[in-house]
């Protein structure tokens, strides 16, 4: 079956879309990805959503012109990718707004907008969507969900390997290796924290809106971390919970970088980004690291996606913390770093079609494992 996938995702600088063929069985599918494309959106419409998931007030009029924004752009990029509309399903996120983890006494949420029937009319083609809300339902934090596809996609090796993706927020799966004790072992995944979502704000304010982001890590590159910060900074709350977690724009945001940048007012811009770049490699040292102290598990290998693949001042803090795991980018398994969440998500919907359970309770949290997501067909005239 031939599937596109979207994803828009933290950043929300645009949307990714991949146009695929999967077959074979469902836990170990034989996948060939057969376009990408990508769009950006307007800035208009970033800032809206930037807002929006920063707790801005808009009136039900600027809510339903942002929906029906995100949707078109949606569309848009459907067709990019697969001008020839071989696809048979498309597998879409939805833009995240707003995610709120499950607590003791209340459930948890997560509001991806997205007006799938539009996008299914639009499209001419069954849209799978919501993937996040059965998890959540059960009990899950409904994130992360691309450890399960980490595995069906990239397979076992004899140790255990590990997939850190750098978009807004981090996270990692956790793969059983293929073979010895461990083998019977469950996936092991969480959101970890700040990846890029910072230092985008950062570089936004900094520069006045001029820089969306640190290119190719150059800012970085010319200052340097204060250790103390980062070291002050890990011993936050949300740092030493054991996971299940999971987070968002919403808790490491215009708010928090507000709060981090009065620590680091004596600072010059440069220092400033290179102390939050040197951040995000030591969350994720320093989940590794107690990873291993919890339950004596060390991966192999680490292999990173998203835009902070391609930050080599990330990378390399990241390399130089995580001392004796071999360090490679999604790239070298035949997945472009922005391809891997949009391919995540149509296997998602391949998965949805199959009725194959996607999500992995030993990460979120739910109950019990379920089919995710949602279905909108386009409708015809009676």
């Amino acid at each position: 079956m031939i599937v596109v996938g979207l994803m828009s995702g933290t950043s929300a600088d645009g949307i990714d879309a991949v146009l695929v063929e999967f077959r074979g069985p469902s836990s170990k599918p034989k996948w060939k990805i057969l376009n990408f494309a990508s769009i950006s959106y307007p800035d208009s419409l970033r800032e809206a959503v930037v807002q929006f998931g920063q707790g801005k007030l808009f009136s039900g009029s600027e809510f339903l012109e942002v929906l029906e924004a995100v949707t078109e752009f949606h569309a848009k990029a459907a067709q990019l990718c697969d001008p020839q509309s071989q696809s048979e399903l498309v597998g879409c996120h939805g833009q995240t707004l707003w995610h709120r983890p499950p607590e003791k006494d209340r459930r948890g949420g997560s509001l991806q907008v997205l007006q799938a029937p539009l996008l299914a009319q639009l499209l001419n083609k069954t849209i799978i969507y919501d993937f996040r809300a059965a998890d959540i339902a059960l009990g899950g934090h409904g994130a992360p969900l691309v450890p399960k596809p980490d595995v069906a996609l990239l397979g076992r090796v004899g140790g255990w390997r590990a997939v850190l993706n750098l978009g807004g927020i981090a996270n990692l799966t956790l793969i059983p290796p293929q073979n010895g004790p461990d083998r019977l072992a469950s996936i092991i995944g969480w959101d970890c924290g700040p990846a890029n979502s910072l230092v985008d704000l950062a570089m936004e304010k900094i520069t006045n809106g001029k820089l969306l982001c640190d290119l190719d890590g150059a800012c970085a590159a010319r200052g340097n971390p204060d250790l103390d910060v980062i070291s002050d900074w890990l011993m936050e709350p949300f740092f030493n919970v054991i996971p299940p977690k999971s987070t968002g724009r919403d808790q490491f945001g215009i708010a928090d970088l507000e709060r981090r940048l009065e620590t680091m007012k004596n600072m010059s811009d440069q220092n400033q980004i290179a102390t939050l770049t040197s951040f995000t490699a030591a969350i994720v040292a320093q989940d590794l690291e107690r990873l291993y102290q919890r339950s004596f598990i060390r991966p192999l290998e680490l292999i990173v996606s998203g835009g902070g693949s391609r930050n080599p001042v990330m990378l390399e803090e990241i390399r130089r913390r995580c001392k004796g795991i071999a360090i490679s980018t999604v790239d070298q398994y035949g997945i472009s770093c922005k391809a891997r969440e949009p391919l995540v998500f149509a296997l998602l919907a391949w998965w949805n079609e199959r009725k194959y359970p996607g999500n992995s309770p030993s990460i979120t949290g739910a109950n019990h494992s379920v089919v995710l997501g949602e279905r909108a067909i386009p409708t015809s005239p009676f």
